[in-house]
């Protein structure tokens, strides 16, 4: 009886794994990318129960259906807002690829460009965050804030501050900060203590709580960092809102230390960082934020010099049914004619994006890419190492930033005008996973500046060499292949 009981519970297995296999076969591939599909079939294949637990619960890239829905309302009202205001009276004299550019990012993140804009980068760490407290100290009307990690700490203590006297001025301060990011960080209790102490209105973005019906894939998080007064000022950029060694214990015992990249932004395109906020405050507390606190974008002060830079915010993420992200980034080392520069702790391109950056070098342009010596993530760090071979092969000009630093600045600038700075990585979290935000701007000044931040890069690493790669030992390279294999699975 055993017997016949043992291989009745041996045919059910194999009909189940069979079964696996035939249904991963129709659903995995549909709608997903080549590479990510064959990257979950092997997982099922070869660990068919684990494979399809982990599918199930990680499986899907977009958020859910009423979020989507909500999301696209939005997109809704900005593009009518935005319909009969000219922001950009020089639109004729934009070359032809970036007047496209701009469209296309309108079309998928409903945000138009705009001219008659100013922008500052800030490399200093602890004073990029000092400028945003003296910026919330002037504050007459509204403080919005919105980052992946908020900490309450030593080095953001000042930023706390700014925010607790505007409230007592009678400011209304909003705060967003990504849920599981956030309550990761180290003494995040006390963080929330201090932001009800101070009484600002917050909230959690992207929280999982199934239990009160706030559910979707847990690794989908918003990534965004930025700050807005008085929609007249904004800033953006990779840093978020805690010390530079993000008080982990891991990275004290390293000595890690983040290098960030923030930019002060003025001018009408201010409005559009704002609108980002003012959408993801509703998508977390279906507060739709009046016209009696906003300021419309034709009633921002505009530079009118000759050093005016045309900007355009780029919203993407899960919430939008294109990459925005990656097509930006595409576009852009596509369009290029001299040179392309990209600046990315996380560099783990899809296949478009590295045929893009290596046929950008066949086609004769200076290349390249600048990313840290050390990681912070085994993975990712030895998913990205896995591309060197193929960029160095192809003359991309590799450029590490030497340790304890973390080289977590995120841009991308191309030729003498067009650049890009924001929240987004070149790697597949940043292109599907994450909500992140880029800042777009064409204009010769910008560029220059961002050139002399590239070039301290430099002074402060070194080249890594086709011929030093080579000498790379085969049991580090096996792992660089192994993790660039699960960096698919998405």
């Amino acid at each position: 009886m055993g017997a016949e009981v043992a291989a009745i519970i041996g045919v059910v297995v194999v009909l189940a794994d069979l079964a696996i296999r035939i249904a991963a076969l129709i659903i995995v591939p549909r709608g997903r990318k080549p590479t990510a599909a064959m990257a979950w079939l092997l997982a099922i294949f070869l660990i068919p129960f684990v494979g399809i637990l982990f599918f199930l619960l990680i499986g899907s890239v977009k958020l859910p259906r009423k979020r989507r829905e909500k999301q696209q309302e939005l997109n809704r009202l900005i593009a009518e807002r935005a319909e009969h205001v000219d922001l950009a009276p020089d639109r004729a004299s934009w070359p032809d690829w970036f007047a496209s550019l701009t469209e296309q990012n309108r079309v998928l993140g409903a945000l138009p460009a705009a001219g008659g804009n100013t922008a500052r980068l800030i490399g200093d760490y602890r004073g990029s965050i000092d400028a945003m407290a003296d910026e919330i100290d002037t504050a007459t009307r509204f403080v919005h804030v919105e980052f992946y990690i908020v900490s309450f700490d030593e080095t953001t203590k000042g930023f706390f501050g700014a925010l607790e006297r505007a409230v007592q001025r009678g400011i209304t301060v909003r705060v967003l900060l990504d849920s599981v990011a956030s309550n990761r960080a180290a003494g995040h209790d006390a963080t929330y203590a201090e932001l009800d102490r101070i009484g600002v209105a917050w909230a959690f973005m992207l929280p999982v709580r199934p239990l009160k019906g706030q559910y979707q894939r847990p690794d989908l998080r918003n990534h965004r960092k930025l700050v807005v007064v008085d929609g007249l000022v904004g800033f953006m950029g990779s840093q978020n809102l805690i010390d530079r060694s993000y008080n982990s214990k891991k990275n004290l015992e390293r000595g890690l230390q983040w290098q960030e990249l923030v930019t002060r932004v003025t001018g009408p395109v201010v409005t559009a960082i704002d609108a980002v906020f003012v959408s993801d405050w509703y998508l977390e507390t279906d507060e739709l934020i009046g016209d009696d606190e906003r300021v419309a974008a034709a009633a921002v002060p505009a530079d009118e010099s000759s050093a005016a830079l045309v900007c355009q915010v780029v919203p993407s993420g899960p919430g939008y049914d294109a990459e925005n992200n990656l097509r930006l980034f595409l576009t852009l080392v596509n369009s290029a004619q001299r040179q392309v520069i990209i600046t990315s702790p996380y560099f783990v391109p899809d296949e478009a994006m590295l045929y893009a950056i290596t046929s950008a070098c066949y086609r004769g342009l200076d290349v390249q890419l600048f990313v840290s010596e050390i990681g912070d993530q085994g993975s990712v760090w030895h998913a990205q190492r896995s591309y060197y071979r193929a960029l160095l092969t192809a003359g991309v000009k590799i450029w590490l930033y030497p340790g304890p630093y973390i080289l977590h600045a995120k841009h991308l600038s191309i030729d003498d005008d067009v650049a890009v700075i924001g929240s987004s990585n070149m790697d597949i979290r940043s292109f599907s996973l994450n909500s992140e935000v880029s800042l777009l701007v064409r204009g010769a000044s910008f560029v220059a500046d961002m050139r002399a931040v590239e070039q301290g890069y430099r002074d402060a690493g070194r080249q890594l060499t086709l011929e030093e790669w080579e000498r790379e030992p085969a049991s580090a390279t096996f792992l660089d292949g192994v993790a660039r294999l699960t960096s698919a699975l998405q």
